[in-house]
């Protein structure tokens, strides 16, 4: 594991990443848990450890809105074929009559893939306001990513269960799981720092880097998550396992199975229920990882990749924003780390 350890510190000594903490597990036992690097070059330098608290980003959508959509799926509270009008009564035209709780979950809405919320005067009522925005394809006809789908499923969830989303998460999804550095809007705790912001005039450390979710107050259902490396290992092994988690079934086996289904064959990309499906061309787990592989990325330089075929499991946090989101090299590193790993744990 050794040539792991020197590629990432290859990565932080030519600048591509501030700093990273990678855990690789291989049928069920962790088989690398390291950090490289630094929590925050500027404006002064800390080293990343493995209890950093990372800023999740788009991770939030599988790791809290996923579960707790399915846990409600479970109960029959919601169907996949649940009409978001249900919820939202202004969904009721111009096509929006078709979105079901299924077109969220896979990214087919036809809704747009982002909308600057927090340019704009402050609305009480988003739902209705993304409810007034033109669709871009029929409903599931095309994968469109898009944040909005995962904002729409936080209004849903809140709507179901008269509980707000933190609330509801720690209840059912980060108490069960022992996940005690797992929160919306933090307030104790050792962070990578993201990038400089220019209203507040620092570099963000416990505080949300998407706009949009600093804008809702630091909780939605796309962004907003922070967490640490060992409580995403714990929230994986309940994927793993389909839902079960020390002797207790969180979710059931058969919803859990089908959210790492394809279910956008014949389309422009593969997703399952919220969960991205490896592809044909690039994808962020490389090229040896196989067609039954399902993770996620998120924007601030994180992401999580399960491959069941080998029972491999990625979890590698990274704050490449903290060098400026205009920083690419995540796209090539991510790609390169997992190949690397997967040849590296072939005879584990």
């Amino acid at each position: 594991m050794q040539e792991i350890q020197d590629y990432l510190q290859k990565e932080v000594a030519n600048k591509s990443i501030p700093g990273a903490v990678l855990s690789v597990s291989k049928k069920g036992k962790t088989v690398f848990r390291e950090s490289v690097g630094y929590a925050s070059v500027y404006p002064e330098k800390k080293r990343m450890t493995t209890e950093t608290i990372f800023d999740l980003a788009s991770l939030t959508k599988v790791v809290v809105t996923l579960p707790l959509t399915l846990m409600l799926l479970d109960k029959q509270f919601l169907s996949l074929d649940t009409k978001v009008s249900r919820f939202v009564p202004s969904f009721q035209k111009e096509g929006k009559e078709a979105i079901t709780i299924r077109h969220l979950l896979t990214h087919t809405s036809g809704l747009k893939a982002h909308h600057p919320f927090y340019k704009e005067e402050r609305t009480s009522n988003i739902p209705d306001k993304i409810a007034s925005m033109p669709l871009l394809a029929f409903p599931g006809k095309r994968v469109i990513y898009s944040d909005l789908n995962f904002i729409l499923l936080h209004h849903i969830i809140e709507n179901v269960t008269k509980t707000d989303l933190p609330t509801f998460a720690n209840e059912q999804l980060f108490t069960p799981l022992n996940m005690k550095q797992t929160s919306f809007s933090p307030t104790t705790g050792s962070y990578a720092s993201t990038e400089w912001d220019e209203s507040t005039q620092q570099y963000l450390h416990g505080i949300v880097h998407d706009e949009n979710a600093r804008y809702f107050g630091g909780v939605s259902g796309h962004a907003g998550l922070f967490s640490t490396v060992e409580d995403l290992e714990s929230f994986s092994e309940m994927v793993e396992q389909n839902g079960f988690y020390k002797g207790k079934q969180l979710i059931s086996e058969s919803i859990m199975k089908q959210s790492k289904q394809s279910k956008t064959e014949g389309l422009n990309e593969r997703r399952g229920l919220g969960w991205m499906l490896k592809d044909y061309g690039y994808a962020s787990c490389g090229e040896r990882f196989t067609s039954f592989s399902y993770g996620h990325t998120g924007f601030t330089g994180t992401s999580m990749w399960l491959d069941p075929m080998d029972e491999l499991r990625v979890i590698f946090l990274t704050n490449r924003v903290h060098f400026g989101r205009e920083n690419k090299e995540i796209i090539r590193i991510r790609a390169e780390l997992h190949d690397l790993i997967k040849r590296k744990t072939e005879r584990i």
